[in-house]
């Protein structure tokens, strides 16, 4: 593993613990909501095939854990590498009283600590784009998944057509920065948000990579005009 890799990860990690107390307010404010319908959007993807057992990698303060412990499941096992983010999200689990079904752990997608075919489903959302070595933390999430189960990934995209591809850039590199950066008192995480979603493969170039790292049928599904995507894969 390189050192400039080793930095991505300790910045990527440095950056969710400093923004960790502000970052559902900054994701639901940013988002002027419509982040609670995607995680929605995933809850009924995985309805289908009863998952019994979830793993929801880089989960940070545990919202689309929250939202799939809708379903009857058995557990939900949610890593990230941001411990402060993780206690914001032990916090909401308690206060919600779902405890016994969702667990919360340091974790690294390049590492995942479970055996081999042991997940019903895997999920991430807003995460990917941040791991390390994608088709390395790709291979991981199949291997720990069971054969014939689904991983359902969640990512943020850009819009394809005008107006809404001009409004987005305009939103995602000027608007979003600024608040971002007054509300977080972070200078840099707001603006390697734009930067990790420009240098993210999305669409086919994504799918091509699911492919590569054993999913098969993998698929996608285009939110809000583009500026979110479901992708769906198959082990």
């Amino acid at each position: 593993m390189t050192q400039k890799t080793h930095a991505k990860k300790e910045m990527v990690q440095n950056m969710f613990n400093n923004i960790a107390p502000k970052y559902d307010l900054l994701n639901h404010l940013l988002s002027a909501g419509i982040d609670k319908g995607w995680r929605r959007k995933v809850r009924k993807e995985l309805a289908a095939i009863h998952p019994e057992i979830i793993l929801d990698v880089a989960t940070g303060t545990g919202d689309l854990a929250i939202e799939l412990a809708k379903m009857p499941v058995r557990k939900i096992i949610g890593i990230d590498i941001a411990e402060d983010m993780l206690k914001i999200g032990k916090q909401k689990i308690a206060k919600r009283g779902l405890d016994q079904i969702i667990s919360l752990e340091p974790g690294d997608s390049d590492n995942i600590r479970y055996e081999d075919n042991y997940f019903d489903a895997i999920t991430v959302a807003f995460g990917v784009r941040n791991y390390e070595n994608l088709e390395k933390g790709l291979r991981e999430m199949y291997r720990v998944l069971k054969p014939g189960k689904m991983a359902a990934i969640l990512e943020f995209s850009k819009p394809a057509s005008f107006p809404m591809k001009n409004i987005y850039k305009f939103y995602f590199n000027h608007v979003l920065p600024t608040i971002g950066r007054m509300i977080s008192k972070d200078k840099g995480a707001y603006t390697y948000l734009p930067q990790s979603v420009a240098r993210f493969p999305e669409n086919k170039e994504f799918l091509n990579v699911l492919l590569k790292t054993g999913f098969k049928n993998p698929r996608q599904n285009r939110l809000t005009f583009g500026i979110a995507t479901l992708y769906i894969a198959e082990k």
